[in-house]
């Protein structure tokens, strides 16, 4: 499928869904944006969970990537019900914080079960612990890339977490490439200052 056409036919559904009235002219539009997003949703979801959650990816867990991609379906099909993105960079940031939000919550669970596992998804060194405390640090990257600015998040994301290139993610966020690596640096900037702690010695 043509990315640049996709792109295209996605914003011309966000169009006609910010000028839908209720409910009833909603529902197919939501549903052909999802249907023909399809495809860069699969991307970000595999991505996501094969390189920043694999644990979640074993035992007990063991989930895929396409399962995933359904409840991030689910998740979008409600929302997009109450959040109108006027643009494909916004509905990918909404996409995006979802597929996080849904990972999250199962590794909270897993947390929750004193079920041990590690999370890499940013170049932050944990130091060595057991039990528990792994998922103490993973809250804490979390949270630290939770409260970063919108921009400088959505960019940690698609280049450090989704694995896209510089040039794909300005792409997606239509933005220049520079931009994206000036908003890269400035994120991985305040990362490292919130969790200094967390440096090797």
């Amino acid at each position: 499928m043509d990315e640049g056409r996709t792109t295209l036919v996605v914003q011309r559904y966000l169009d006609d869904l910010a000028d839908a009235p209720g409910d009833a002219d909603a529902g197919p539009l939501i549903s052909a944006i999802l249907g023909r997003a399809t495809g860069r949703l699969r991307l970000l979801c595999n991505s996501l969970l094969y390189r920043s959650y694999p644990r979640l990816t074993r035992p007990p867990h063991g989930l895929e990537a396409d399962e995933l991609l359904g409840a991030v379906v689910e998740r979008l099909l409600k929302a997009l019900r109450e959040t109108r993105p006027k643009s494909v960079r916004g509905f990918f940031a909404l996409a995006s914080r979802h597929v996080r939000w849904e990972l999250n919550d199962l590794a909270r669970r897993l947390d929750d079960r004193e079920v041990p596992g590690d999370l890499h998804a940013i170049d932050v060194a944990a130091p060595e612990s057991g039990g528990s405390s792994v998922g103490t640090t993973a809250r804490r990257l979390l949270d630290a890339l939770e409260d970063l600015p919108d921009d400088e998040r959505e960019a940690l994301e698609l280049v450090r977490i989704h694995g896209l290139t510089h040039d794909e993610a300005a792409d997606v966020l239509g933005v220049s490439t520079k931009t994206i690596q000036r908003r890269l640096n400035r994120a991985l900037h305040l990362l490292a200052d919130r969790l200094s702690d967390l440096r090797p010695q």
